[in-house]
């Protein structure tokens, strides 16, 4: 951690902060508790936030890509790497979930669950944590409401997740309703991506998110 942070505060960040709706996730994730046949599987809002930012990235190759400040290359990276940083009593570290593009939610779910267990025990392989192409850092399931992240390189991005929780919100019609908010700060490499590429690509990340039923049309 010393050495990669070190490294990342030479490298030129910038932020994009946005509020996502996560009404529908919540209905979501009470749907596939309800519909669970196995026991040993515990559903959470990460999977789908994990696959729905595969579909996004699908949009937006540039997000999922690496920076070589020596030859001054972009390299758009395939595979979509889903990292998600996870604080264990042995310190930060950050396996990554290999092509989520090619995995269904419930195999995510399994993977993720894989990868928690190993690092709660100090136990993931070389291969759990190499090869990453974006990090998630789900300060939420802590507590937090907003965190602001460095990159972990060579990842052009790095998206930090608050807390989902219930607050008002008003209508086009000036009434108030419940809605399920979370916040998401998004850091930059901006040698590599500029501000307008990660408002977009947030948005359509916001939208799969919003709109579940985009993202299971669209989902392979």
């Amino acid at each position: 951690m010393v050495k990669t942070m070190t490294m990342a505060t030479s490298v030129p960040h910038f932020h994009f902060v946005e509020e996502i709706n996560c009404d529908s996730l919540v209905e979501l994730k009470q749907f596939f508790k309800e519909n669970n046949t196995d026991s040993t599987i515990k559903h959470t809002f990460l999977p789908t936030l994990i696959k729905s930012l595969s579909m996004a990235l699908t949009k937006y190759p540039f997000v999922n890509g690496c920076f070589n400040a020596e030859s001054l290359e972009i390299i758009l990276k395939g595979s979509h790497n889903i990292g998600v940083a996870m604080a264990t009593e042995h310190g930060l570290v950050v396996p990554n979930i290999k092509n989520v593009q090619s995995l269904s939610l419930l195999e995510i779910t399994k993977e993720l669950s894989r990868l928690q267990h190993l690092a709660a025990n100090n136990k993931l392989n070389p291969e759990d944590v190499t090869g990453g192409t974006i990090t998630l850092s789900n300060i939420g399931a802590i507590g937090g409401k907003f965190g602001s992240p460095l990159l972990n390189l060579p990842e052009v991005a790095i998206i930090a997740l608050g807390r989902i929780e219930k607050v008002p919100k008003f209508s086009k019609e000036g009434t108030v309703y419940p809605a399920s908010i979370m916040m998401v700060n998004i850091a930059a490499d901006h040698r590599v991506l500029d501000g307008a590429t990660v408002a977009r690509f947030c948005c359509q990340w916001k939208e799969y998110v919003e709109k579940p039923e985009l993202l299971m049309l669209q989902m392979r």
